[in-house]
């Protein structure tokens, strides 16, 4: 893994796969770092060819943190209620500058852009804010943050917000395992062993709460998508699962009818997670979009 300076931050990436493919970008999801997802998930993409990017967000994992600037999220949401602007460090618009930023630094035109959940949102910002970086846009079990969307249920929303009782390793990977549990599929077996020895691998890498507070308040703060995003005019797939009780999958279905020519597919039984039986049937769907999608750009070249 290496360090890059873009945007006018050090961001920690790493690529794998042959330096000349056609480059996926990967924004991860809240509080998430680049190690998050197993190893097996960049490696298919690898496997088949392509260039594939992967960072740590702002505030989180081993890219610059904002120490210190606690944002008040109570004054965030009246300041929301009453149309105000709130006082939030970065917003998600930034963290979208960042991805975009991050190419131009690896010297790369344009990409597929993706990202799951808050990368999600990201992901689409790009796509808005910086058309000229993105081939495409694969958003997985993600939203346009319309307020009308059905809210997650209150265990995983509770999974997602709470802290564990100390910052003591153990203490951390069982909080994080039963919040993991509130959100997984029901279509595979929840693999505690695995995911037990993920979380801790992550939690020795970086172990970084205070973040999260700051990329909570960004979320909190964006504006819905809704609109903007019908003027979207890239190829764009959109994944989303049946048993996603985090983003339910009303957001993914929404995401993609606001995109023009959006495909989406909702696969059954999966939850907001990446469990190694998972791998094969997302990327069963992103890869072929992506071939798709290359194929026109060279019969356009």
């Amino acid at each position: 893994m290496t360090k890059i300076r873009a945007n006018g931050i050090e961001i920690e990436y790493k690529d794998i796969g042959p330096r000349d493919g056609v480059p996926l970008l990967y924004i991860n999801g809240f509080g998430t770092q680049l190690t998050g997802w197993p190893e097996e998930y960049a490696q298919g993409f690898a496997k088949a060819g392509l260039r594939y990017i992967r960072f740590d967000n702002r505030d989180v994992g081993l890219t610059q943190k904002w120490t210190g600037q606690i944002p008040d999220l109570k004054a965030v949401g009246e300041a929301l209620r009453n149309g105000r602007k709130p006082d939030i460090p970065y917003t998600l618009d930034n963290m979208a500058a960042d991805a975009a930023a991050l190419l131009d630094a690896l010297g790369i035109e344009s990409a597929h852009i993706s990202g799951a959940s808050m990368g999600g949102m990201i992901a689409q910002l790009v796509a808005l804010n910086h058309p000229q970086k993105a081939r495409s846009l694969i958003s997985i079990f993600s939203t346009t943050s319309d307020r009308s969307l059905p809210p997650s249920s209150p265990e995983a929303q509770a999974a997602l917000v709470t802290r564990p009782p100390s910052s003591d390793r153990d203490a951390v990977v069982a909080h994080s395992l039963k919040g993991r549990r509130a959100y997984a599929s029901t279509r595979w077996p929840f693999d505690e062993a695995r995911l037990s020895a993920l979380v801790g691998r992550n939690f020795d890498r970086s172990y970084y709460p205070e973040g999260t507070s700051r990329q909570w308040a960004a979320v909190l703060a964006a504006p819905p998508r809704t609109e903007r995003l019908k003027s979207l005019t890239i190829p764009s797939l959109v994944l989303h699962g049946s048993a996603d009780t985090l983003i339910r999958p009303e957001a993914g279905r929404h995401t993609a009818q606001c995109i023009p020519g959006a495909e989406y597919h909702e696969i059954e039984g999966w939850g907001h997670d990446m469990p190694l039986e998972a791998i094969p049937v997302v990327q069963g769907y992103i890869l072929p979009f992506v071939e798709r999608v290359e194929a026109r750009r060279r019969r356009a070249a």
